[in-house]
């Protein structure tokens, strides 16, 4: 069965990036005061990511403010919405972050995709997902016994 949105011939956003759950991401935001409207940004870690690729496809955004959590859903097709920046790639395991409500402090910190500090989805060597050392050439104490011997 055809989708709705491609009967009425809607047209999908492409200016917006690809984001996934454990981004840091910056919305920017029109928001209606009395007769004025003017931007807000809104930056937090993503929940969660629902349908994409879809018309009516949305994101959760969360932050803590004075100690106070607040999330927003966001709609990808949604004219409030300006643009988004993802500040930051985590590295999560899972689809849904909602054990983040629970944690707070440095608990609910997230580690960063492709970092060189061990992040997942890292390739290069010397991190906890690659060859390492040894495969490169000998373990760590024939390296270090080489290095005196030549100095």
């Amino acid at each position: 069965m055809p989708e709705l949105a491609d009967l009425l011939r809607l047209e999908r956003r492409s200016d917006l990036p690809a984001i996934r759950p454990g981004d840091t991401v910056r919305v920017h935001v029109r928001v209606v005061e009395g007769n004025r409207e003017r931007p807000q940004i809104f930056e937090g870690v993503v929940l969660e990511v629902k349908k994409p690729n879809a018309y009516d496809g949305s994101f959760r955004v969360r932050r803590v403010t004075h100690g106070v959590g607040v999330e927003r859903t966001f709609m990808f097709q949604s004219p409030r919405v300006e643009k988004v920046e993802v500040a930051r790639h985590g590295a999560v395991r899972r689809a849904k972050l909602f054990y983040l409500r629970g944690l707070t402090g440095k608990a609910a910190r997230i580690k960063e995709r492709g970092s060189r500090r061990g992040g997942q989805g890292q390739s290069s060597p010397g991190g906890r997902g690659g060859a390492g050392r040894a495969a490169a050439g000998g373990s760590a104490r024939t390296s270090a016994a080489e290095a005196r011997s030549t100095a």
